[in-house]
């Protein structure tokens, strides 16, 4: 079923109206008509099974019908600090892992990035990635729309993080593949997780000791070194399968 987002407003009154660039993928490229059934969310956990009332010139007219689906958002809300990486990464990590379920994605520069974000860019390049998440999060049937943060230093991710129900940070020197599906297994329905990954280079050992000071959990995901684009999505989808009921 194909998936939109609309405001929470519109749902509420029992009718939905989808207007510009949505209107238009519906009508000219999927050529839905009156009578097909379309599933819509407002991007902030709220969703509506709907069927096409009427369509005119200028927007796509829903009716909100009764829902009875199941929810396709992750128990445990995630949110991904990921190192920055070289090249379209950001874009592959955004994509797969909000198809997996993440809440949260904020970039972080840490010690051994090779990319520096270019101030004028920033603004442009975060909106990118936004828009990356939507499109992913519309893909896969989400109900919400992952928040993509600014980019932020070390020092303030793991200050930000303290809010957190747990903190983990697979690590490649991590061992102990047991302590890794207890750590996963201990997490609890309604918790918030932090995750953080290291950038291509890996996270420096002063970087480590400072999140193991602050009480992250560094675990391992195998025997693998894992590239720093399948590091993020390997946790979502191991907590995917003990997490979800």
């Amino acid at each position: 079923m194909y998936h939109f987002f609309a405001p929470a407003e519109n749902g509420e009154s029992g009718t939905i109206h989808i207007t510009g660039a949505d209107r238009n993928h519906i009508v000219r490229v999927l050529r839905l008509t009156c009578g097909d059934r379309v599933s819509v969310s407002d991007g902030n956990d709220r969703d509506w099974l709907c069927e096409i009332a009427s369509v005119n010139d200028e927007e796509v007219i829903l009716t909100v019908l009764p829902d009875e689906r199941e929810d396709t958002e992750l128990p445990v809300s995630v949110s991904l600090f990921q190192g920055i990486p070289k090249g379209d990464k950001t874009e592959t990590i955004l994509q797969k892992c909000v198809e997996l379920g993440l809440a949260e994605y904020v970039p972080v520069a840490m010690k051994r990035c090779v990319v520096k974000i270019d101030e004028k860019k920033k603004d442009a390049r975060r909106e990118r990635w936004q828009r990356i998440a939507e499109s992913a999060a519309k893909q896969s049937g989400r109900r919400i729309i992952p928040a993509v943060g600014a980019v932020i230093p070390f020092s303030d991710a793991v200050a930000g993080a303290s809010g957190f129900d747990a903190v983990l940070v697979p690590y490649e020197c991590a061992e102990d593949m047991a302590y890794t599906r207890r750590v996963l297994s201990e997490i609890t329905p309604g918790s918030r997780i932090a995750v953080f990954i290291g950038p291509e280079g890996g996270f420096a050992p002063e970087e480590i000791e400072s999140l193991r000071e602050a009480g992250a959990k560094i675990i391992t995901l195998g025997p693998r070194i894992l590239r720093t684009e399948t590091a993020g999505m390997t946790l979502l989808a191991m907590g995917s399968l003990l997490w979800q009921p």
